[in-house]
C-alpha cells in the first residue's frame, strides 16, 4: 500500500514538474525570440482567451465528445462483427480484410469531403469519420485474438463435442477479451482526431459547432490564444476518452481474470 501510493506521489510530481518547465520555457521562448501574441501568446492570455470563451469551449468540447464517444462505440460493435465473421469464414477474411486495411491507410483528410457529399454537413458524418479511423485497430486486435486460440484448448472443446459456435462463444470470445481491451484503448485516442478532422469540413456548411468548427474559425481571425485554449480542450477530451475507456477494462479484466 505505501509503495503504491509513493509510486502515485512521484508520478504526480512528475507531471507537475514537467508542466512546470514547458510552461517556464514557453515565456522564455516570447522573452528571448520577441514573439507577438499572433503567433504564440503568453500562457496568461491563453487562461484567459479560454475563460472567455469558455461557453463556446464547454458546448464544443460536448459536442465533439458526443460524436466521439458515438463513433468509438460503432466501431467497436462494427468492428467486433466483422471479427467474428472473419473467424468463422476464411474466405470472408481473405476478400473483406484488404478493404478494411484499406480503410486505414486513406488519409481521412482525402475522403472527408467525399463523405459529406454523400451524406451531408451533419453530425452523423462526423461519426461516420470517426467510425473509420477507429475501425482497423478493433478488426485487427480482435481478428488476432480469435484466431489465437491454444491448439491443445480447441482440441479439448473438439474431443467433447463443441460445435463451431459453442467454441466460438465459450473459447475464442472469452480469450479474445484482452485483444478488445487493447484495440478500444488504441481507437480511444483516434476517436476525438478523427471527430476533430471531420469538424473542420462539417462546421463549413452547418450549424454544427465542434471543437474543430471552434478552432477553423479562431485560426481564420488570428485568434491564437483561443485556438490554443481550444487545442488543450482537445487534448483533456482525448485523455478523458481514454481513462473511461481504461476504467472500463480495468473493470472487465478483473471479471474476465475470475
Amino acid at each position: 500500500m505505501k509503495r503504491c501510493t509513493k509510486s502515485l506521489w512521484l508520478s504526480t510530481v512528475s507531471v507537475v514538474a514537467v508542466a512546470v518547465v514547458v510552461l517556464l520555457m514557453w515565456n522564455l521562448a516570447i522573452i528571448l525570440f520577441d514573439l507577438p501574441a499572433i503567433l504564440l501568446p503568453t500562457p496568461w492570455r491563453v487562461l484567459e482567451a479560454a475563460f472567455n470563451e469558455r461557453v463556446s469551449l464547454f458546448e464544443g468540447t460536448l459536442v465533439t465528445g458526443v460524436a466521439a464517444t458515438a463513433g468509438l462505440v460503432s466501431a467497436i460493435l462494427l468492428g467486433s462483427a466483422l471479427s467474428i465473421l472473419f473467424s468463422l469464414s476464411e474466405m470472408i477474411r481473405r476478400a473483406l480484410f484488404p478493404y478494411v486495411v484499406f480503410l486505414q491507410t486513406v488519409p481521412i483528410v482525402a475522403i472527408a469531403p467525399l463523405l459529406i457529399t454523400w451524406s451531408g454537413y451533419q453530425f452523423r458524418t462526423v461519426v461516420l469519420v470517426t467510425v473509420i479511423i477507429c475501425l482497423f485497430p478493433i478488426v485487427n486486435s480482435v481478428t488476432a485474438g480469435l484466431m489465437s486460440i491454444p491448439k491443445d484448448l480447441d482440441d479439448l472443446f473438439r474431443l467433447y463435442g463443441a460445435g463451431r459456435i459453442q467454441r466460438l462463444l465459450r473459447l475464442q470470445l472469452p480469450s479474445a477479451v484482452p485483444d478488445l481491451i487493447v484495440g478500444m484503448k488504441t481507437s480511444s485516442g483516434l476517436a476525438v482526431i478523427g471527430a476533430i478532422v471531420a469538424e473542420f469540413f462539417v462546421g463549413n456548411g452547418s450549424s454544427y459547432i465542434g471543437l474543430g468548427t471552434l478552432m477553423t474559425g479562431w485560426q481564420a481571425f488570428q485568434r491564437t490564444d483561443a485556438l490554443i485554449a481550444a487545442i488543450f480542450a482537445s487534448t483533456a477530451l482525448g485523455l478523458l476518452l481514454f481513462a473511461s475507456v481504461n476504467l472500463f477494462a480495468v473493470t472487465i479484466l478483473s471479471r474476465w481474470r475470475t
